[in-house]
């Protein structure tokens, strides 16, 4: 059985191919209408949702000031609702309900009687005022509502992205979701789409030494905790790679007409990082607290070494893993990954951090030490 909440609406002349509809909710019934999509993955390991867990501390302000004894509360900010196709809009009649911009009617939304069941709409945008509106004393309070309809998880992450720009998404959260997407709603996010299609990659296949590492969103609790690769040290590594034209990656980008050989992007990755977790086996998988090769700055400064060592070595031929740790073998007596301090920096290996100043000073010392050990093989 379903049954309709019927609320008097604008539709906005904006999109032809979606409507857009203003209109008013009570507290009680935002729950009843919208779920969060939070983000994870399914057991093939599809990305599901595309929202973040809340904040506690933002729905407590938020819920403190809603239940407030001033009796002005205002609540002016609009959640804004992914909508299905289900719900009828009914316009009304009368020669004054149109100006050219708004068409004014009733929008009709299809509610589940079973509270157990889906609900028919998405939190785009107000999650953590939308938790704070379930538990408030007002449950009476109108709520304004902006919905647009679609029933394409692509649209709704996209717009996601795009009205959280004010108040940026955390990093990770936003690279993991732009392989979703057909086009980065910015270009400095356009930049971050490859690399993190490419940390997806290292994360899931199981021929990568990076395979079930990495921390990402998506990622139960347990195994964000577990899991020591941060992934935005690595798609910084790889784009850093992509767009340098000093990069190893970079000479696989075809910008004319803007394709990418990513098979062969993906032999070199996991040539090389097969090769750096064979050299420093005891450094490699541990929690970045115990191996600084694990941390940020360690992936970031092995990633630039990367584009040293690759460059020598041709990833399609038989011997490429071997040629390749038989290459990075060439610091490895250098390296002070778990315990020490690091030669000619004179930093503790648990001193170092994922900072600009930090990463510099260990590319240039590796990159120093390989080529010089190059030169003298």
């Amino acid at each position: 059985m379903t049954r309709w909440i019927e609320r008097r609406a604008l539709q906005i002349a904006q999109h032809p191919d979606m409507p857009l509809y203003l209109f008013a909710l009570a507290a009680r019934e935002v729950g009843e209408v919208a779920e969060v999509a939070r983000i994870h993955r399914d057991e093939a390991g599809k990305l599901i949702g595309y929202q973040r867990p809340e904040k506690r501390s933002h729905v407590k302000q938020i819920l403190d000031y809603l239940n407030s004894e001033d009796t002005g509360v205002l609540f002016p900010n609009a959640l804004v609702l992914a909508l299905p196709d289900t719900v009828k809009f009914v316009r009304s009649r009368g020669p004054n309900t149109a100006d050219g911009l708004a068409v004014a009617g009733t929008l009709h939304i299809p509610i589940p009687d079973d509270p157990s069941d889906p609900r028919p709409a998405w939190i785009v945008d107000g999650q953590q005022r939308t938790v704070a509106l379930a538990a408030t004393t007002r449950q009476d309070l109108a709520v304004p509502i902006a919905g647009f309809v679609t029933d394409s998880i692509t649209v709704q992450r996209d717009q996601f992205l795009r009205v959280n720009t004010v108040q940026p998404l955390p990093t990770s959260l936003a690279t993991e979701l732009l392989p979703e997407l057909s086009q980065a709603p910015s270009p400095r996010l356009a930049a971050k789409k490859m690399p993190s299609a490419l940390v997806d990659m290292l994360n899931n296949d199981p021929e990568s030494p990076f395979h079930n590492l990495i921390k990402r969103p998506s990622s139960e609790s347990t195994q964000r905790r577990e899991r020591p690769v941060t992934d935005t040290s690595l798609v910084d590594a790889i784009k850093e790679s992509l767009e340098s034209p000093s990069g190893v990656l970079f000479a696989y980008r075809n910008t004319a007409t803007n394709t990418t050989d990513t098979e062969t992007i993906r032999l070199i990755l996991l040539t090389y990082w097969g090769a750096v977790r064979d050299v420093f086996p005891s450094a490699w998988g541990k929690p970045p607290t115990e191996s600084r090769l694990m941390h940020g700055v360690g992936i970031r400064s092995m990633g630039r070494l990367m584009d040293r060592v690759m460059q020598h070595i041709d990833p399609l031929s038989v011997d490429a893993c071997q040629a390749t740790r038989e290459q990075v073998k060439l610091i490895a007596d250098a390296c002070r990954w778990e315990k020490g301090t690091w030669p000619e920096l004179g930093i503790p290996w648990d001193d170092l951090q994922n900072t600009p100043r930090h990463i510099s000073n260990l590319s240039n010392y590796l990159v120093r030490t390989y080529l010089s050990a190059r030169q003298g093989a």
